[in-house]
């Protein structure tokens, strides 16, 4: 297997010969993407291990999210914290685990340095226990600020259509590495034998229907109305194929419905009417990705790629996936406020999804 596998490119070697193609060329973009690959790599390797080794488990602390971090969070976040700031491409790191950004640099204000990083550096470690993928989520933009000046909060509270590099790493059966600059989305698989990532799903698109709808059961009834109809509709269609699927940890849902066809939805709800994901380390990226591969992300009103973070931790509703599903439930929320307000779904469109 190894022998196959190394007849296509490696990830350094496919970032190298596309470097040409990113958004302000730079080789400290290179730089970071390969170290983004290399702490991947180390996070992996104690994923593989963990039931041989004291880091299953919670750490007995909560983050700012206020959740239980697992131990295997707080390993991820330091390896990628240690990577990416012995770099000289990163000036800045915001991540889900920690209250504040760090500055990046030797004197610890970010002076220098073009880009910042948003991650995620272990999604669904509430699955770590039970032996089920997880993944890590992360998002480039380039400062604000000028070069060697202290960075600021709002080189952080960036759109999503300011990024230039986003991606996803899922520790599963095999570990894969997928990421667009905005030329499309390349899938890398991480050989064991090698230690190297090699180009194993070249220019990834949603197929053009997608059946699959991803939601935990457990918020439908507290969700909106137009969400609990599209779910009502997806189930009554179970006859034309329509299934539902949820793993719990987001990395694995959107890469199954990336691959085979679906939509993810968190949504608002009673109790959490801004939702629960974090727009800036876990909808963002997802969304670029999504539309790279002709897909399709929105809030409850908005496109994702549009939405202006107000603060580092903030949450959003989030229905991401096939674009003609995500359109079928606009048309849902559209018909609940009787064909007015934002958003009038496509032509011809109708509130059930259709296979």
């Amino acid at each position: 297997m190894a022998l196959e596998m190394t007849k296509a490119p490696t990830f350094g070697e496919f970032i190298m010969d596309r470097q040409a193609d990113f958004p302000f060329v730079s080789g400290q973009l290179t730089r970071l993407l390969t170290d983004l690959g290399v702490a991947a790599k180390i996070v992996n390797q104690q994923v593989n291990r963990a039931g041989l080794t004291s880091i299953l488990g919670a750490s007995g602390a909560t983050n700012i999210q206020d959740e239980r971090q697992q131990k295997l969070d707080v390993f991820a976040d330091e390896a990628f914290m240690r990577i990416l700031s012995s770099g000289k491409s990163v000036c800045g790191i915001g991540s889900e685990e920690q209250e504040h950004f760090v500055r990046c640099g030797e004197d610890g204000e970010g002076r220098q340095g073009k880009y910042i990083v948003l991650i995620d550096p272990l999604d669904g470690s509430s699955n770590i226990d039970v032996n089920v993928s997880i993944g890590t989520i992360f998002s480039i933009v380039r400062r604000l600020t000028p070069m060697g000046e202290p960075l600021k909060e709002k080189d952080f509270l960036q759109p999503g259509t300011s990024q230039v590099a986003a991606g996803y790493v899922l520790y599963g059966s095999s570990t894969m590495l997928v990421y667009t600059t905005g030329t499309g989305v390349n899938g890398f698989t991480l050989d064991p034998a090698v230690g190297e990532f090699f180009l194993s799903h070249p220019t990834m698109t949603f197929p053009s229907k997608g059946s699959t709808y991803s939601i935990n059961d457990a918020v439908k009834a507290r969700s909106d109305r137009p969400t609990q109809d599209f779910i009502d509709g997806c189930r009554d269609a179970a006859d034309a194929g329509f299934r539902g699927r949820y793993i719990g940890s987001l990395v694995a849902d959107f890469h199954r419905n990336l691959l085979h066809g679906g939509i993810y939805l968190y949504p608002s709800t009673i109790d959490q009417p801004q939702g629960k994901l974090r727009l800036l380390y876990e909808c963002a990226p997802l969304a670029w990705i999504a539309e790279e591969a002709g897909g399709k992300a929105v809030d409850d009103g908005v496109r994702i790629m549009d939405k202006r973070p107000q603060s580092l931790h903030e949450r959003s509703p989030f229905y991401i996936g096939n674009r003609h599903l995500v359109e079928a439930l606009e048309a849902c929320r559209w018909a609940r406020r009787g064909g007015q307000g934002r958003n009038a779904p496509s032509k011809g469109l109708t509130p059930a999804p259709i296979p």
